[in-house]
Order: structure tokens, then C-alpha cells, then sequence
């Protein structure tokens, strides 16, 4: 996969920037995403999140995590592999991730910080591939797929 990661405040260090490209490389493998597909990541504060969360969710509070996913479950299939036989790679979409509120959560949940980052991002990455807990049956399906990523990359609770 090709991963962009956007860290302009430069919240996390090179060892934090490689877990996020390694675990959301493990994931895609776990999940057999092809290796043209392409995403983002990118790193804000809690006002900056809480702003997109406001705009696109109608929630006026910050958050984690938000996820954009360029194909949703009324896209067709065959036009995504259409694309791809054209040499255009499948876009996944975007993760925003709050590194207040991962600090935040880190400590309550007495995680550490990486555990946290990984944690985000794999939740993240699983929204963007169709992934939900909405109800009870798919948030089950959900968080055991996270959970099996987390602790096969070597990110246990």
C-alpha cells in the first residue's frame, strides 16, 4: 500500500512515523489489500479535529479519529476494478487522527502511546474498508478483527 503520512506539527517522532506505515502495511496484508491502493494519514490537535467533526458529523466535540473512505457500500465493484485495469490504483481514503486525544486516551486507558497510535490507526483503517459498529453483530465482527491485527503485529493490551 501507499501510504501518505501528514505530521505538519510534528507531533510524532521516526519511530512513531514507522509503526504507523508498518501496521497499516500488516493490516492491508491482513485484510490482502493490493499493494497499488493508496491512503493518507494525518496527525492534528483537538481543534482541528473537533472543526472536521463539526463539519462533516455534526458533532461540535473533538474525537480520535475520523476516517473518510473514498468507496462506501453503494460503490459498484466493477467500476473500481475498471479503474484498476486502466492503472489507476484503488483510493482508500483519509484517517485524521487527534494526538491530543491519543495522548488523552493513552494515559486513561494506561496504554502506551504506541499501543494507542496503532490502535487509532487500525480502527481507522478497518472504517476505510468497510468496516463498522453500528450495531451489535458488525461491532463484534469489527473490534475482533482489530484486536486479531493488533496482537499479530505485537500490539497487546
Amino acid at each position: 500500500m501507499q501510504i501518505e503520512l501528514y505530521d505538519e506539527e510534528k507531533f510524532l517522532d521516526t519511530a512513531q512515523e514507522e509503526l504507523i506505515l508498518n501496521i497499516l502495511q500488516y493490516a492491508g496484508g491482513v485484510l490482502k489489500i493490493e499493494d497499488q491502493a493508496e491512503m493518507s494519514v494525518t496527525l492534528v490537535d483537538n481543534d482541528e479535529i473537533q472543526a472536521i467533526n463539526k463539519e462533516y458529523r455534526s458533532k461540535d466535540r473533538p474525537t480520535d479519529v475520523i476516517s473518510f473512505a473514498i468507496e462506501d457500500e453503494s460503490d459498484n465493484d466493477d467500476y473500481s476494478l475498471d479503474l484498476r485495469q486502466f492503472g489507476i490504483p484503488r483510493q482508500l481514503g483519509d484517517i485524521i487522527i487527534s494526538f491530543d486525544q491519543l495522548k488523552e486516551q493513552a494515559h486513561s486507558y494506561g496504554h502506551s502511546l504506541e499501543r494507542e497510535l496503532g490502535f487509532l490507526c487500525v480502527h481507522g483503517f478497518l472504517h476505510l474498508n468497510g468496516y463498522d459498529h453500528q450495531n451489535e453483530a458488525d461491532e463484534k465482527r469489527m473490534f475482533s478483527l482489530q484486536e486479531s491485527i493488533l496482537e499479530g503485529f505485537g500490539l497487546e493490551r
